[in-house]
């Protein structure tokens, strides 16, 4: 019976093996060229994307130290200071220019949309906070809450619901999620949706009865479905 080839006849046999090998080295031979290519672009992969690294950490760390004193005028509620900067202080949505991609400029995206939407500069704080992007359990959907906000006071009910959901579903917890929750059913009234409106409610009923925002849900759920039960 003939022994069935397997194809790896070469790796009991020397002079295969030596055959092949002869086959590689002819191809290398014929393509050095190409191989060198293949490897140097690889290894210049690799060293730009330690190099991007090492940038993005140095001017986080820069983006990080002049932003402090940006922070500063704006805990102090010294808004337009803290916006455009001033001695000593460069402004927050200059540095969001600047270093918009680390997580320094992200967060200057952050405080420059809070600030802007405090002196009810709406468009412009929406187009900040829509700058803002983070993993954080908090100000990620703290963001999308106040873009809601925003939208809510340019009377875009619309808009406004449809960050509040996104700041109601980002991650929810029995800390922020309830109220973010109550925003939404807020939104919902003002846009004539009832029942949406009571199912907000309802959510903050159901899942966070610990919540401070509990009995406000009960009470404005039972308004609702005075006419809504009719």
């Amino acid at each position: 019976m003939a022994k069935k080839n397997s194809g790896l006849e070469f790796l009991e046999s020397p002079e295969g093996l030596a055959g092949e090998f002869g086959k590689a080295q002819s191809f290398f031979d014929k393509n050095q060229k190409v191989v060198y290519g293949i490897i140097a672009a690889a290894i210049a992969a690799v060293g730009l994307f330690f190099g991007y690294q090492y940038w993005q950490d140095t001017q986080n760390a820069e983006a990080s130290a002049i932003l402090y004193p940006a922070v500063n005028e704006f805990e102090a509620d010294s808004l337009n200071k803290a916006l455009k900067g001033g001695p000593g202080v460069e402004g927050l949505t200059a540095i969001a220019d600047e270093y918009g991609s680390t997580k320094a400029g992200k967060l200057a995206s952050f405080y420059a949309g809070v600030a802007l939407l405090k002196q009810g500069k709406y468009d412009q704080a929406i187009e900040q906070l829509k700058d803002f992007s983070s993993n954080d359990l908090l100000i990620q959907a703290r963001a999308y809450a106040l873009i809601g906000d925003a939208y809510l006071e340019k009377k875009d009910a619309s808009n406004a619901i449809d960050y509040y959901k996104k700041a109601a579903d980002y991650k929810p917890n029995k800390f922020f999620t309830p109220t973010y929750l109550l925003k939404l059913a807020t939104a919902y009234e003002v846009a004539n949706q009832n029942k949406e409106a009571i199912d907000s409610y309802s959510k903050i009923i159901e899942n966070y009865p610990q919540s401070a925002e509990y009995v406000t849900a009960k009470k404005y759920k039972a308004i609702l479905e005075g006419p809504a039960s009719e």
